[in-house]
């Protein structure tokens, strides 16, 4: 049996509105777990790295290369998908809406703009030619909205997550390889395109986002070797802080914490409670912290259990 191991990304949110409901949230069976388990693992860097530190853990278990900006979600993706071949260089793009702001573009939540089956396929066969003359070859995925793409300009290209552009300004994380220029060329021709395509007249008459634009993100080639698929059986992956923590939304990023903390982590708790090895991951802006049942002298042992330091610490900290 898998030993308990939790990843939670956004676990921590340097935005305004999610570091002040920090203040006031109280998560004790966090706080009990914390006082229990020691961290064991610290992976800590900037956030302005092109992947999030809760990229960088999974891939990490799935014996995946965990570059910055060159974890090849797009080539696991199609593997699992069953496209052959599945070597080269592939890349997710993710069709979305680009809004001009005051002093840059920002992109929305392609979450929130409800593309379905059908107009992710329109789209497809008529981005299809353009991307051929670049030599990238277009292939549905099974979400609409998202696509993945095959070719040799994507080859050493470092691209952002899309995790760490929504809601921001593009020009921070547009792509800067020696591929950029041809995919800066693409993305314009593309917006022009898209302007004039039906289904973005549908859906202006439906009063939802049009899809003017598209994110590239998940490049890279896959490893020589065999499929490490089952690597992450023992990580069970919480996301259900992602969307509070991307609208900065601090009053629902705090609820949807208090409702993680009663459920998954209480069980958690109760686990290592009944003397299961259990883990914890929590993920941030910058930090990914991993908390294990790591055997602990008894004076530590006691110094833990009571001198607890607020959940808020630990997640202001990530």
């Amino acid at each position: 049996m898998t030993a308990p191991h939790l990843l939670i990304p956004f676990a921590g949110r340097s935005t305004p509105a999610c570091t002040a409901a920090l203040a006031d949230l109280r998560l004790p069976n966090l706080e009990a777990l914390l006082a229990r388990l020691t961290l064991t693992a610290d992976d800590t860097q900037d956030d302005t790295t092109l992947s999030p530190p809760h990229e960088r853990v999974l891939a990490r278990a799935l014996d995946l290369p965990d570059a910055d900006g060159g974890i090849p979600w797009a080539a696991l993706q199609a593997r699992r998908t069953g496209l052959a071949p599945v070597d080269g260089d592939w890349a997710l793009i993710t069709l979305c809406h680009w809004e001009v702001d005051v002093d840059d573009v920002v992109l929305g939540d392609p979450e929130a703009m409800t593309i379905d089956a059908a107009e992710s396929d329109a789209l497809l066969e008529a981005a299809r030619p353009f991307f051929q003359e670049d030599g990238i070859a277009l292939h549905a995925s099974a979400a609409p909205g998202r696509w993945l793409a095959c070719g040799p300009v994507l080859a050493g290209l470092p691209t952002a997550s899309i995790d760490r552009v929504i809601n921001g300004p593009i020009s921070q994380w547009a792509p800067k390889g020696d591929g950029a220029r041809t995919l800066r060329r693409l993305q314009n021709e593309m917006q022009m395109l898209l302007y004039t395509e039906r289904v973005n007249d549908e859906r202006t008459a439906r009063g939802v986002p049009p899809i003017n634009s598209f994110w590239l993100s998940g490049t890279g080639a896959l490893p020589a070797g065999p499929a490490a698929d089952s690597a992450a059986d023992a990580l069970t992956v919480i996301d259900t802080l992602r969307r509070a923590a991307l609208h900065d939304d601090g009053a629902a990023w705090a609820e949807a914490w208090r409702a993680l903390d009663a459920g998954p982590l209480a069980e958690l708790l109760a686990a290592h409670s009944r003397g299961e090895t259990v883990a914890l991951t929590l993920c941030g802006d910058r930090a990914a912290q991993r908390f294990t049942a790591e055997k602990r002298a008894f004076g530590r042992w006691v110094k833990g259990l009571f001198g607890r330091q607020p959940a808020s610490t630990v997640l202001g900290a990530l």
